[in-house]
């Protein structure tokens, strides 16, 4: 396939949390294994490795203040999305990060967010809320609620668009897909984290997807960031690599693999403010 022309990024804001008090003593998902110890500093390396080359790009990125007894807050796209300034804050599943929800809300509001909803429902913010410019993708299945849906189209004004997640490996939809263009809504995706009705849908409203395969999805390869761009995902999905450069992408690959013993990668860290 002939390479396509490189694509323009855009600049983008950005939320992270510093790995501060990272660590793994519960198991909330398959990744987790209390067994196996965190290399802390090696944590906080290779997340400001990706803090900084955000920067370098010109990004924006604002740091949320991390707190002791909530040793996940590094993965901060789970505690909103944010839409067009709207704020939809979180709910968690679990309660071992249940209060994470509340310091993300109060950050948004006293950074000037002036609409900011606690929700009724579980949703884990970016974690199972994926936005193109047509649709707000949806998972749902292991952690967040299908009620979640309706309340995010309600406060959004978007139309949701649910997808069943069947693989607990893949807990969270931006384990299995990644939005690589807002603007002209393209994605990709692993097919084998959905229900078949899903994968229908996705095929459907997506036909020209990125698909990878299971390799690239074991490697969290499908948890990562665009900027229209420029693809932040993990070192290790190099399947992934060439796919991307022949649409125009230019993929780089990082390696946070003292955070994906939390069962995050580079998406799980960054949560962007629209």
């Amino acid at each position: 396939m002939r390479t396509a022309a490189p694509r323009a990024a855009s600049p983008r804001r950005y939320l992270m949390c510093p790995p501060t008090h990272f660590k793994v003593t519960y198991s909330i998902n398959p990744w987790m294994d209390p067994a196996k110890p965190v290399d802390l500093p090696l944590a906080l390396t290779q997340w400001e490795t990706l803090r900084d080359r955000y920067r370098a790009l010109g990004h924006t990125v604002e740091e949320l203040e991390p707190r002791p007894e909530l040793p996940d807050m590094v993965y901060a796209a789970n505690g909103a999305t944010v839409v067009d300034g709207r704020v939809l804050g979180a709910r968690f599943a679990h309660p071992q990060r249940a209060a994470e929800a509340a310091v993300h809300v109060e950050w948004f509001r006293s950074h000037g967010y002036a609409v900011v909803r606690e929700p009724e429902h579980i949703n884990e913010g970016e974690g199972d809320f994926a936005v193109t410019d047509s649709w707000l993708l949806a998972g749902r299945g292991f952690r967040s609620s299908p009620l979640s849906h309706p309340e995010a189209q309600e406060f959004f004004g978007r139309p949701v668009i649910g997808l069943d997640l069947i693989d607990p490996r893949y807990y969270h939809l931006d384990t299995a897909l990644c939005v690589l263009d807002a603007a002209t809504d393209e994605i990709m995706y692993y097919p084998g984290a959905f229900s078949p009705g899903s994968r229908a849908v996705l095929e459907r409203l997506f036909p020209d997807a990125l698909v990878a395969d299971a390799e690239d999805a074991a490697a969290l390869g499908l948890n990562a960031v665009s900027d229209g761009r420029h693809v932040l995902l993990p070192q290790a999905a190099v399947g992934l690599f060439g796919p991307l450069r022949e649409r125009g992408f230019e993929p780089i690959g990082m390696d946070l693999g003292e955070l994906l013993k939390g069962g995050g990668s580079v998406k799980c860290c960054t949560q962007e403010l629209r």
